[in-house]
């Protein structure tokens, strides 16, 4: 994206700024990689981009993908999957859309479709061939309330048959039998876990964490392990919800589980900074070199961004 640090897009000897570094359209980096694989984008532009009724609104100057891009930069951030965001746009896809059509390699889009809207397939393909766009967030339908649903199978379909990956939004224990039946059934398509089922600090905690574990039977499923941030009633270093977040990684493998940010953090994870979620991952969960390679990093690159590779 042009006026960033450390991006070119003439296809000339790239700029080197902080690990990273762009030569022509691949990103190159060195030291340890680090991925935020889940980060909402908002619009400051309301007139080109109209918000829903009553939205979810991120507060003055925080949002946009450009304070995004500073906000992961300022943190050793290389690469970012930037996600649809429904509380503030519904299902118009049309900010997320424009920025992942620039083909910015630090970043990777994920729309957010209603399966019940009999346009979403068409709608689906031209983001995914038109807009560069990469994943699918994946809601089960409301009016049927199961992911096993006609209108869900489509969307999924067309992810398999692009080559496109899906993000499940599967945060209620009733919706994992339905989840299981697709994971199942389409077990050639790479699925992000969002949020773990949203796992948080409470009386469930235990029991939705062993379902949550159980679902690494599925071999496509990658764990987002980010629901420190979001079910956390501390601040740093969130110690309450350190055992969940171990069991899962134990249960997946650190090479089925990323790190994800929750940006604009003043939203969706008010107790914890970016900064400070990521140094959870980093210091305090005391994971090891490879634990964090890949939690970190490598997971995602070989999901999400395989076009980037360490500099000789």
């Amino acid at each position: 994206m042009a006026g960033l640090a450390g991006e070119r897009s003439d296809g000339e000897q790239g700029e080197k700024k902080g690990d990273s570094v762009l030569h022509g359209r691949c990103l190159f980096w060195v030291g340890m990689l680090v991925i935020d694989c889940h980060a909402h984008i908002y619009s400051p532009d309301e007139r080109r981009y109209p918000p829903r009724a009553e939205p979810m609104r991120p507060p003055a100057g925080k949002g946009s993908v450009e304070d995004l891009r500073h906000e992961s930069l300022a943190n050793g951030v290389h690469c970012v999957r930037a996600v649809h965001t429904v509380s503030f746009y519904d299902y118009d896809n049309r900010y997320l859309a424009d920025v992942a059509k620039r083909a910015d390699p630090w970043l990777a889009g994920v729309c957010t479709l209603d399966p019940d809207q009999p346009h979403a397939p068409d709608t689906l393909r031209q983001l995914l061939r038109e807009f560069n766009v990469k994943t699918l967030r994946s809601i089960p339908s409301r009016r049927e309330d199961t992911f096993d649903s006609a209108g869900v199978r489509a969307l999924w379909t067309i992810c398999r048959e692009e080559g496109a990956t899906i993000d499940i939004f599967l945060m209620q224990p009733k919706m994992i039998e339905s989840a299981s039946k697709l994971l199942a059934e389409f077990d050639s398509v790479t699925v992000g876990f969002c949020h773990c089922m949203d796992l948080k600090v409470g009386p469930d905690l235990e029991e939705n964490t062993a379902l949550v574990c159980g679902m690494a039977r599925f071999p496509n499923l990658i764990a987002k392990v980010d629901f420190i941030s979001t079910g956390t009633q501390m601040g740093y270093p969130s110690s309450d919800l350190h055992d969940a977040a171990r069991q899962v990684i134990r249960a997946f493998g650190p090479d089925r589980c990323v790190w994800g940010s929750n940006y604009p953090n003043a939203v969706w994870t008010p107790k914890l900074s970016y900064s400070e979620h990521l140094k959870i991952f980093q210091q305090a969960l005391r994971l090891s070199d490879e634990e964090k390679r890949w939690i970190l990093g490598e997971t995602a690159r070989r999901a999400w961004f395989p076009h980037i590779e360490p500099e000789a």
